[in-house]
């Protein structure tokens, strides 16, 4: 059983819905965003990046916390933002390169999320954990929602069809990066009680992205609970924001890896090392090697593309984690032969999203590193590993088109 609620949400007038509309607060540095937000007084990286108003020195501070919340109250004042008057479902479409993706927001249950109902698939870092915890708490407020995923329900689906259908949407824009947005307002009693009811029928739920933002909504729950011992678990800080996914729409790109280096090797040595555990092929054809199949690579070295595949053996197929091609190629080649024990922390490796192309991949390996193109992992891989309570390896899944912020924000105490 999963817990979606509608909510009133904070949320630009169709009027401003582009200009407020921002990426996410973070894929970018502290200059991209003052670039983005130049002469642009609505953008809401002026509140979920409230920095860009203060300094770079101060990301962390206080006083960047607080001048978010004074932006959140200066959005409102001014009209960028307006609170809806009643509960309500949100459909939000996104389309890009002809792809079309249509997700619900509403609230999700933070007790589960505590208690497994909401599965997780990452570790994260608690330096951001606590950023986003310091930021909602100042706001009292969700300002950005987390990405969550569930197996098709056709009660759902059929539901979201019918509105989409037969009413026109509240926003409806293209974003400078080729995305369009678009958004439908769900009020009528009876269809809310319908996508309600569908996703009490749903077993789990799945964080796609944002594993931050979840830990650090629940913190803050955790916090406004402790601060209202007789809390009834109806208040808005016990539910988090969401957008909600069925998995059928959803699109994980590849997300590849660069070495600085061939770890003392000379490129021969480097090759003979490579294929002891894959075939090792070079190309003929000029460009870029996409792997076609799971368990295939394409790598880049000293100017040449190879098609890697792992050999029968070397990898325990029947593993959740161990199957997955970022494992195969930690355990078999980046560990054992380039000396890169833990992508975690290691300086010498880097990791390049699908969205960048691998050309970007020849860019950044240059003639004395190497590159690998690695086949996207399914959302089947995703459900396995947090069906089994595993964790992906860092850098695993790469989803486009990312989530707009500033078109819904959830206050969490009013």
């Amino acid at each position: 059983m999963a817990i979606i609620r509608p909510f009133a949400a904070l949320r630009p007038p169709k009027l401003y819905a582009e200009q407020v509309s921002s990426l996410p607060y973070d894929v970018m540095n502290h200059e991209e965003a003052c670039r983005m937000a130049a002469g642009n007084v609505s953008s809401f990286l002026h509140i979920c990046r409230a920095d860009i108003d203060t300094s770079e020195s101060q990301i962390h501070d206080p006083v960047t916390y607080a001048k978010s919340r004074e932006n959140l109250e200066e959005f409102i004042h001014r009209g960028f933002l307006v609170r809806d008057a009643s509960p309500c479902y949100y459909i939000y479409r996104q389309i890009m390169w002809g792809r079309v993706q249509t997700g619900i927001v509403g609230c999700a249950s933070v007790d589960e999320y505590l208690d497994g109902t909401i599965k997780k698939h990452e570790l994260t870092r608690k330096e951001k954990e606590l950023d986003r915890i310091h930021h909602f708490d100042a706001c009292s407020a969700q300002t950005e929602p987390v990405f969550l995923a569930y197996r098709k329900h056709e009660g759902i689906s059929a539901a979201v069809r019918e509105w989409i259908k037969f009413h026109k949407p509240e926003y409806d824009f293209t974003t400078e990066d080729g995305v369009t947005h678009i958004l439908w307002s769900v009020d009528d009693p009876g269809v809310i009680e319908t996508i309600r009811h569908g996703f009490e029928e749903v077993p789990a739920l799945y964080i796609a992205d944002g594993h931050h933002r979840t830990a650090s909504s629940a913190a803050v729950s955790a916090m406004r609970r402790k601060q209202h011992p007789d809390f009834t678990g109806q208040e808005e800080f016990n539910y988090l924001m969401a957008v909600i996914f069925c998995d059928e729409d959803l699109f994980i790109m590849d997300y590849n890896r660069v070495v600085t280096d061939w770890n003392g090797h000379s490129a021969e040595e480097f090759l003979q090392l490579v294929g002891e555990k894959f075939n090792v092929t070079p190309t003929d054809k000029p460009g870029p090697v996409a792997p076609r199949a799971k368990h295939d690579f394409g790598m880049y070295l000293n100017g040449q593309w190879y098609t890697l595949t792992a050999k029968s053996g070397s990898f325990d197929g029947e593993h959740p984690i161990r199957s997955l091609d970022c494992s195969i190629l930690q355990q078999n080649l980046l560990a054992p032969i380039l000396g890169i024990e833990d992508p975690r922390t290691s300086p010498r490796i880097d990791f390049v999203g699908g969205i960048r192309g691998l050309e970007e991949l020849e860019k950044r390996a240059g003639s004395s590193g190497v590159a690998f193109a690695l086949y996207p992992v399914s959302m089947a891989d995703l459900f396995r590993v947090a069906d089994s309570g595993e964790i992906m390896p860092p850098k695993s899944t790469w989803f486009e088109p990312k989530l707009r912020s500033g078109l819904f924000v959830h206050e969490i105490e009013r």
